[in-house]
């Protein structure tokens, strides 16, 4: 069945930690990812340079919570995600609609980043933080 949604690509993906330090010595250290802190946010280690994906990004829960609840501690009545997935799609408002004609609870809608993406945001059946996203710097 086609969906009203259309994805161009995926923008980035990574888990969501509560450790950042025993994360690094995963995905850094042991993986030779190469993961660097992020300007805005210390504790936010990131890369656009793992093929496959533009953006791979080790995202602290408390930022997660910040970015969609605008605090730093997750809702105690949501389960709280271990990934994060976030999708680059043609039109973030039909994305949107067509995402609450199906049941999904966004957390956030079409809400401007400071760093220019837009993005909506909730949680698969499963727990994971979806994004349909907007993001300018990546649409190359």
């Amino acid at each position: 069945m086609p969906s009203d949604i259309e994805v161009l690509f995926v923008v980035g993906f990574g888990p969501i930690v509560r450790d950042v330090e025993a994360n690094l010595g995963l995905f850094r250290d042991t993986l030779g990812l190469p993961v660097n802190a992020g300007s805005a946010e210390p504790d936010y280690f990131t890369t656009s340079k793992v093929e496959g994906v533009k953006n791979f990004g080790m995202w602290p829960l408390r930022s997660a919570a910040q970015s969609c609840f605008g605090q730093p501690e997750w809702p105690a009545d949501l389960p709280a995600p271990t990934a994060w997935i976030e999708f680059d799609v043609a039109d973030i408002e039909t994305a949107g609609r067509a995402l609450k004609a199906k049941g999904y609870r966004l957390l956030v809608e079409a809400q401007h980043e400071p760093w220019g993406q837009t993005v909506t945001r909730f949680l698969s059946p499963d727990g994971v933080l979806v994004g349909v996203t907007l993001t300018p710097s990546l649409r190359t």
